[in-house]
């Protein structure tokens, strides 16, 4: 392997780099349907996805027609959403993804009507089941999904992580975790105190200082909590 000098080659750092392959690898996973078919995971063109964080906790869920592909590939690679833009997601909290793919609604439109209302139903659904889910009773959407009256079931889904083991041991480590959440937290106090916005980034801010106590608790107190605190010497 030639070694890549990177001050003169244009390659992504490390951990860009991971992610990037890891990533494809989960995109292009078989997924079997129903009917027996198999498409690449990243092609199907209607579902909802859910991030999930390394302790297991949903941390956001959201919905695509155009495909599955093209939606997760801009929250965690170029960061063009504005759920990342704005520090509301934070692609290095991204440990496994799971998606629900629709395949009834492939060569559909992305305008079709009866399509557009099953997608909606079915992102209030996987949302309400990872609120549940989480011990925060909280997710870090900025905005709650679309309002409706049809109800779903939960399709086949497909679960995998996007992080490969050296990756892993560097950002599982509670400390590197504490501080890469403070400075996501940080940073959305600064976009909320330089605009005028609504009450979900404020929700999501809520909901980051929550997993932010929780974190740093559970470190202190694994490290021996009140116990470990040191005592000053009598003058």
């Amino acid at each position: 392997m030639l070694e890549r000098n990177p001050d003169s080659v244009n390659f992504p750092p490390f951990e860009t780099e991971d992610l990037r392959e890891n990533l494809t690898v989960f995109l292009n996973s078989p997924f079997q349907e129903p009917s027996g078919n198999v498409r690449k995971v990243g092609n199907y063109k209607w579902g909802v996805y859910a991030f999930f964080d390394y302790d297991g906790e949903p941390i956001y869920v959201g919905q695509t027609n155009e495909k599955l592909r093209t939606r997760i590939g801009r929250h965690l690679t170029n960061q063009r959403t504005d759920a990342v833009a704005m520090s509301v997601l934070d692609p290095f909290e991204v440990f496994e993804i799971e998606v629900w793919p629709l395949p009834d609604f492939q060569e559909v439109s992305g305008k079709d009507g009866e399509a557009r209302r099953h997608l909606d139903a079915l992102e209030r659904l996987i949302t309400a089941n990872a609120v549940a889910g989480s011990k925060f009773k909280a997710i870090l959407n900025e905005k709650d999904p679309p309002p409706g009256d049809l109800q779903v079931e939960a399709p086949k889904s497909f679960r995998a992580r996007i992080v490969s083991d050296r990756v892993y041991a560097i950002r599982s480590h509670p400390d590197f975790r504490i501080a890469r959440r403070a400075l996501i937290i940080s940073r959305l106090a600064q976009v909320i105190s330089e605009r005028k916005v609504q009450g979900g980034l404020r929700r999501v801010m809520l909901a980051q200082a929550k997993r932010l106590q929780w974190l740093a608790d559970r470190r202190y107190e694994a490290l021996g909590g009140a116990s470990s605190v040191e005592q000053e010497d009598d003058d």
